[in-house]
């Protein structure tokens, strides 16, 4: 079994990139843009620990600000099993994490987001 603890050097920073893009577009008012690069901070980062759960941090924070309770109860779930299941490396790859999807749904990776992780070999 292969277990998950930090994040490759190249990868963490394509995850902290979105999350770049993700505060800046915060900042700008832009929810539906911030979503998106959160989400794809999600993806990126989901077979690791600290960085899948503070995505769902995140998304929690975000279901508070919008109001959203789905979002929110959603994100609790996924905050209480995300991260262990990243340590043992059992993830449904290309699940963008929000509540609108099933946690275990795997989904299409867009294919910039299948590069970059194929060169990091999380999949």
């Amino acid at each position: 079994m292969k277990f998950n603890t930090v994040i490759p050097k190249g990868l963490k920073r394509h995850y902290l990139m979105e999350l770049e893009q993700y505060r800046a577009y915060l900042q700008k008012n832009d929810l539906p843009m911030a979503w998106h690069h959160l989400e794809r901070s999600h993806v990126l980062g989901q077979s690791y620990p600290l960085e899948h759960t503070y995505s769902h941090w995140l998304m929690l924070k975000f279901g508070f600000r919008q109001k959203n309770l789905k979002e929110v109860f959603g994100q609790l779930l996924r905050l209480f099993v995300g991260g262990w299941k990243s340590f043992i490396d059992h993830v449904p790859i290309g699940n963008t994490g929000g509540s609108n999807v099933p946690p275990l749904r795997r989904m299409k990776l867009p294919v910039e987001l299948e590069e970059i992780l194929r060169q990091y070999e999380t999949r």
